[in-house]
């Protein structure tokens, strides 16, 4: 079991004001990883193999920064099908996986689809602080 991380290349972007949480498209997908293992090296899109991504949001919206925690509205993923799913990636989507900026890996999630809606309800203290 991986442990959830933040990657290299995004804490990098934020001390050198590459990244803005808030402002940027940030999305997420569902992985499975059978397909996807985590590496601090990632740092696109791309590096998520096309094959392991079940599932993607769209903009991530109400988003707030606060005491050093990231948050947003939970995510509803429509009609999802295809492999079981064990994490999340979180992204800024820039239209081109090529330059899309890897933000944060979430383990420990379990969910099989079947065809109907996902909903991701984020943890009460954030997605993630720093």
């Amino acid at each position: 079991l991986m442990a959830s991380a933040l990657y290299p290349s995004f804490k990098e972007a934020l001390l050198t004001a590459g990244l803005d949480l808030e402002a940027d498209d940030i999305r997420v997908i569902l992985v499975d990883t059978d397909d996807y293992t985590y590496s601090g090296a990632h740092e696109v899109l791309d590096d998520v193999d096309a094959g392991s991504r079940v599932a993607t949001s769209g903009a991530l919206v109400s988003k707030t920064i606060a005491g050093g925690v990231f948050d947003a509205l939970d995510v509803t993923l429509s009609s999802v099908s295809g492999d079981p799913s064990e994490a999340l990636v979180l992204y800024k989507h820039t239209g081109d996986a090529s330059t899309s900026p890897l933000v944060a890996y979430i383990d420990g999630i379990a969910v099989t689809p079947n065809g109907g809606d996902i909903v991701i309800s984020w943890h009460a203290s954030g997605i993630f602080a720093l």
